[in-house]
């Protein structure tokens, strides 16, 4: 979440949905800059530990706002206690002005700040709420990230196959506020966390410094 722009809670959340645009349940809070561009759209990665996700994007030009939460699960209001035993991922949402950046960049970026050879989630962090996943709100968005998985693939510049899955976008919880922006308010720790658990290192040898940041 970047912490240059100022926050208000829910704003364009119902108009945006109608469009396509924003995929935010109901029930959770979002929280948008008050200067963001009208025409914003929102893209959701999961990759891993969302406080990483959430650090690697929101380096890119045209990221307005980063939000880490859950998604994919069976049942309405997880927790960082409960989201995994709930089926969701750890997911960042990524808000974006399209006319500086385009989804198909944001897609080729996700997938080079991650492995996407690892079935059993991201580097130290094991299990089902760590695996890599997009999920996507239309049919191009899918053919985007399907076209991204197959030249990847026909590349052979990884040791295995991709197993990042796509899936139709469902409804995004935001995590606890101590879990967003985790690497601008716990620096130190972040820090150590990211280097102990080998996540540069690991993206260094799969995608050389394309990958690393």
């Amino acid at each position: 979440m970047k912490p240059t722009h100022p926050l208000i809670v829910g704003l364009v959340i119902g108009a945006a949905t109608a469009a396509g645009t924003f995929f935010v349940n109901a029930g959770a809070q979002s929280e948008t800059p008050m200067n963001m561009p009208v025409a914003v759209e929102t893209a959701v990665f999961a990759g891993g530990c969302f406080w990483c996700v959430e650090a690697d994007f929101d380096k890119v030009d045209g990221v307005l706002e980063t939000v880490s939460g859950y998604t994919g699960g069976d049942a309405p209001n997880p927790t960082y206690y409960t989201h995994s035993k709930l089926g969701h991922y750890e997911a960042v949402q990524v808000t974006y002005d399209p006319s500086k950046v385009q989804y198909a960049e944001l897609v080729d970026y996700f997938f080079r700040h991650i492995d996407p050879t690892d079935p059993n989630g991201q580097f130290c962090d094991k299990g089902p709420s760590y695996r890599t996943a997009i999920f996507v709100n239309t049919l191009d968005e899918r053919a985007t990230a399907q076209a991204e998985i197959n030249t990847i693939e026909e590349s052979n510049r990884l040791p295995g196959p991709v197993v990042t899955q796509v899936f139709d976008a469902a409804a995004f919880w935001p995590a606890e506020g101590y879990h967003q922006d985790y690497y601008l308010k716990n620096s130190t720790k972040y820090k150590f966390y990211r280097r102990g658990c080998g996540r540069d290192a690991r993206l260094e040898a799969l995608w050389g410094d394309k990958g690393s940041s």
